[in-house]
């Protein structure tokens, strides 16, 4: 695959390819419901079907003036009575923002973690180097598995999951809206945590194995070779995690974090077992357990190894229905009804090649949830090519930004294209949600369940389409987002777009003061 391609492929499974796959959104059939039996069609099966007659839809919607309803604008398709295209107005320019405000966008909570995590460890480094801290030089294994425990620990679904729970529980809508938007961004970037401690540990096993080179007198030559083969996996591990590497080369990246990490936890394990169990005074080993399992190095690999397993003991093979409405999407229809803000894995194979969609569903009580797929990458293109009547999944699904929805009052969802697969289910399930989504050819591209969801859950009050097809290109998407923020009475905008869309909002709201989220490609 290409550079190009698996970036688009990427971008696809972010839900944030809005280029190839923006739509407009006409009024369902009367037999387009959620829950009714989903339709699976073949490559082939699409050639003979030819384009739906979309109806023409000039609208302005305008909500009820209550005290529960704020009246504002949803935009749809505007046709001619002709039937030709109305002229789009002039897209206003994207003016860049200041180099500050762009400083401030660039330096995010991610980075600032990173920074703390890793400033932090470098000044305990710099110390047992210099022989000032003692401590270190003596328990070195526990800075190195403390640090790398804490690295899988915030990756960790059901621990991310526990920390969500904790602040939604805790802190929605009553908190002050700086400590809310301060929650939402510390689970956010919890990857800039993960990022720091793998690269502390890294160093710290480095620095170990120095020492263990300079003592290399009263070191078995076995503890020196396990050191030096733990640090080289952990290191390429740590390598193929890099932003550039995970977004071009997606493959890439899965293969060599994920199967050289398990090679680097296993000799991990060795090397604190000979560690623990070589006396370098005697120069004898004491293979007794009990002797072993008192070691606080033993019990910092348990717990590394209990977190990594335990996602891959809900990984099942699970019956799907794939709707495929043009060669361009898939839409995926699992069993179970889910809370909004989750983000689901699947694959073909039970250990390979996992892939996250946003979910879509209608809350827990649902009967069904479902995953929009924009085919751009190989995975996805054979759900449209070969569809399967079965797929691999993680039962246990991982939260994002979106699951942090309940901390606020009201609030504007922004997507682009596919990116209506991580918006969706939080304006279905939550009236305080106002969704602007920017797109076109939307019945032919999506398909009747997508747009009976749409219109069954959400009232055109809290309702934004844009049809860039038939407006001649996209909005000033500012303007959209900045009227219906203050018109809603919003506390904070959540983003899905792609790179540039997503810059050039995050841009404008920093500008002007409105609290947003986009979405992240510096995990």
């Amino acid at each position: 695959m290409s550079d190009n391609a698996a970036q688009a492929h990427n971008d696809a499974e972010l839900g944030v390819a809005e280029n190839v796959f923006t739509i407009d959104l006409p009024s369902p059939p009367p037999t387009a419901v959620s829950e009714g039996p989903t339709r699976i069609n073949s490559a082939a099966d699409l050639k003979n079907i030819s384009p739906p007659s979309l109806p023409s839809v000039e609208k302005l919607s305008t909500g009820e003036k209550d005290e529960k309803k704020t009246s504002v604008v949803a935009v749809v398709k505007e046709v001619a009575a002709s039937g030709t295209k109305k002229p789009a107005p002039p897209k206003a320019k994207w003016k860049r923002a200041t180099p500050w405000v762009r400083f401030k966008l660039w330096y995010n909570t991610y980075r600032k973690f990173f920074t703390f995590v890793v400033t932090l460890n470098a000044i305990g480094l710099l110390l047992a180097a210099i022989n000032v801290w003692h401590y270190p030089r003596q328990y070195t294994g526990a800075f190195i598995l403390g640090n790398l425990l804490t690295a899988i620990l915030v990756r960790n679904e059901l621990f991310g999951r526990f920390l969500y729970l904790v602040v939604n529980t805790c802190f929605a809508k009553w908190a002050p809206l700086w400590w809310r938007l301060a929650c939402t961004s510390a689970l956010q970037h919890l990857g800039g945590i993960h990022s720091g401690c793998a690269t502390s540990g890294c160093a710290w096993i480095l620095f170990r194995v120095v020492l263990i080179f300079i003592n290399h007198k009263n070191t078995h030559e076995a503890i020196l070779i396990t050191g030096v083969t733990t640090n080289f996996f952990i290191a390429v591990s740590i390598a193929s995690a890099f932003p550039w590497v995970r977004n071009t080369h997606h493959n890439i990246f899965e293969r060599h974090h994920r199967f050289i990490g398990w090679v680097g936890l296993l000799s991990t394990w060795v090397f604190v077992v000979l560690g623990d169990i070589y006396d370098p005074i005697s120069h004898k080993w004491d293979p007794s357990g009990s002797h072993v399992i008192r070691q606080q190095d033993f019990w910092f690999v348990f717990g590394m190894t209990v977190f990594i397993i335990i996602p891959w003991f809900t990984v099942r093979e699970v019956k799907v229905d794939i709707e495929i409405p043009s060669p361009k999407v898939a839409v995926l229809r699992f069993e179970r009804g889910m809370q909004q803000g989750l983000l689901a894995r699947i694959s073909r194979s039970s250990i390979m090649e996992y892939h996250a969609f946003g979910i879509i569903s209608e809350g827990t009580h649902a009967k069904y949830h479902y995953l929009i797929c924009g085919v751009q990458g190989d995975f996805t293109r054979s759900l449209v090519n070969d569809p399967p009547s079965h797929i691999w999944t993680r039962q246990l699904k991982f939260a994002g930004v979106s699951n942090t929805s309940k901390l606020y009052k009201r609030g504007v969802r922004v997507c682009t294209g596919t990116g209506l697969g991580a918006a969706l289910s939080t304006c279905i399930q939550s009236p305080n949600w106002f969704l602007i989504w920017i797109g076109s050819d939307q019945e032919k591209t999506f398909g009747p369940t997508i747009s009976g969801l749409i219109h069954k859950h959400i009232e055109p009050e809290r309702l934004c389409l844009w049809d860039s097809k038939q407006r001649g290109g996209r909005p000033d998407v500012m303007q959209l987002v900045r009227e219906a923020y203050h018109s809603f009475k919003a506390e904070v905008v959540f983003i899905t777009s792609n790179y540039q869309g997503n810059q050039e909002i995050m841009e404008g709201c920093t500008t002007e003061g409105i609290p947003a989220f986009g979405t992240l490609w510096d995990f």
